[in-house]
């Protein structure tokens, strides 16, 4: 059973909404006709303020499927619009969690790969430069712990690739737990994988005063032998 909306905001005001989304929810309508996060946004905010009528709300960035966290709606078409320049312009942080069964080469490091998305597998690949279509992707990342199993990955995306930080970190050797589509032996038992959104920081759209969310990561194993402070 899916928690509701209204116990999972983060941050709410008039123009922007932000949710704990679960892994396996999708944030916006696709082809699999699936019940949306975005649908469930909107019917809160209607049944919670009364609202007459179709109720705005939009999507200001994208979290793949299998991967929870801090996502953003914006409530008024100005917070959309403006968010949404934010996010192209950069000048907006997001910072992951990833849980790893390899250790990384190094435990701190920043990644640049050229990265080609195959629209037909819904996967993207690491690429030579001069591929044509390619585009780089930056993050960096920094081991913050790890249990007897599995390494703990801080990541700062740089840019915002389709599936960058599955791909590059299976590049580098260190597939998610739980990723099959990039690598890892084994799917988890709620089809998830150990990807979270963690923190967003950025300057709200119309107030121009900083903003940071943290969003609390999943109960149990393997989240758990970490500590994690949400």
């Amino acid at each position: 059973m899916r928690k509701p909306v209204d116990e999972r905001i983060l941050f709410e005001d008039n123009h922007l909404l932000i949710v704990n989304k679960l892994s396996g929810e999708i944030v916006q309508g696709d082809k699999t006709g699936d019940v949306c996060l975005l649908e469930d946004v909107k019917t809160y905010i209607k049944e919670t303020y009364n609202k007459p009528g179709n109720v705005f709300a939009g999507l200001v960035h994208r979290i793949d499927r299998p991967v929870g966290g801090a996502v953003i709606y914006a409530k008024t078409s100005k917070a959309l619009s403006r968010m949404s320049q934010k996010v192209k312009d950069r000048e907006f942080s997001k910072t992951y969690l990833a849980i790893v069964k390899n250790r990384p080469p190094k435990d701190a490091d920043e990644l640049s790969d050229f990265m080609i998305k195959n629209e037909k597998q819904n996967k993207s690949y690491i690429v030579n430069s001069n591929t044509k279509g390619a585009k780089l992707a930056q993050l960096r990342y920094r081991v913050v712990a790890h249990s007897d199993s599995y390494y703990l990955l801080e990541i700062e995306l740089l840019t915002g690739r389709h599936h960058q930080i599955r791909a590059q970190l299976a590049n580098m050797g260190c597939p998610i737990k739980g990723d099959l589509k990039y690598g890892y032996p084994r799917s988890n038992p709620d089809a998830s994988i150990c990807l979270h959104a963690y923190r967003i920081s950025f300057e709200h759209p119309t107030l121009k005063k900083p903003i940071t969310v943290k969003a609390p990561v999943p109960q149990g194993m393997p989240w758990d032998a970490f500590g994690i402070d949400s």
